[in-house]
């Protein structure tokens, strides 16, 4: 890993680094928050934050205000990017923000030409643990959570990987990908027209499909502007109706799909993983 720059911030370190990828096939940034006293002989649980459209790893470390309490409660907090970039990494051709770079969507795409680079699949769940967990001062326990494509991520790879994570958490989430503008144009391109592969990174099919154990948290805004189209939280519910979930979905009046949203609520979700994670 390669240093960027760091911060200090609430008696803690906000940190931010590049390393190659090899499931991106790319150099990739992520942040980092680590709490005061954070340290290879205290090393400190995790919870990895995906970010939505058109976003980096910056967007939730500068604006939702997450690291006064995670520096209380002694959480780490990783932040990656969104999608891989740079040089020969393909992007949308008519430049669209819903698609290519900055627009991952957290899959493994298999469709020409994006299955050379657009593995955030594999990169989330496997790769960006493994360099964290080698090098930085944390444990294996570790949380996930999210904001629209990122809390579409944080759902769908909380659920497919229950081991791995103690508890998963999403704000604005788009819930159901397979019915939804946004999804049918990312699955479609990144996955092909085979609709059965899409149900892999669709929380709602994820959810229907069994039961699940692992602790669901949902925040909602009644004002967002996505929600009717895009979003469909009820698509959650219903699902987790259908297989007995257990899934928190919380709407709030007025909030809309801004981190003016997530600044608002956000220390209810870090509580909620320092809870699960033993910290509380």
């Amino acid at each position: 890993m390669e240093l960027v720059s760091e911060n200090r911030v609430f008696g803690g370190r906000h940190l931010r680094y590049t390393h190659q990828s090899e499931a991106t096939k790319c150099a990739m940034t992520f942040a980092v928050f680590l709490p005061p006293f954070a340290s290879k002989d205290k090393p400190v649980p995790v919870l990895y934050w995906l970010s939505g459209l058109t976003c980096n790893d910056q967007n939730f470390m500068q604006k939702a205000g997450a690291m006064k309490l995670a520096a209380e409660l002694g959480l780490a907090i990783v932040a990656p990017d969104t999608s891989p970039r740079g040089e020969g990494v393909p992007d949308d051709k008519d430049g669209a923000y819903d698609f290519g770079v900055g627009a991952g969507f957290y899959v493994n795409a298999t469709q020409a030409p994006w299955d050379e680079h657009y593995h955030m699949y594999d990169y989330i769940t496997d790769e960006l643990p493994r360099v964290v967990e080698a090098n930085l001062p944390v444990t294996r326990e570790r949380a996930i959570s999210g904001h629209s494509m990122g809390g579409h991520g944080a759902l769908v790879i909380g659920l497919r990987n229950p081991n791995h994570y103690v508890s998963v958490s999403a704000f604005s989430p788009i819930s159901n990908p397979i019915d939804c503008p946004w999804g049918q144009k990312a699955l479609g391109q990144y996955l092909g027209d085979d609709k059965s592969q899409w149900e892999h990174y669709d929380a709602s099919a994820l959810m229907a499909d069994k039961t699940h154990a692992v602790p669901l948290l949902v925040e909602q805004g009644t004002s967002d502007e996505f929600l009717q189209d895009q979003l469909k939280p009820q698509a959650l519910v219903h699902a987790a109706q259908k297989s007995g979930t257990q899934l928190t979905l919380n709407m709030h009046e007025g909030y809309d799909h801004s981190y003016f949203f997530i600044a608002s609520f956000i220390e209810e979700h870090i509580a909620f993983h320092a809870g699960h994670l033993g910290l509380i």
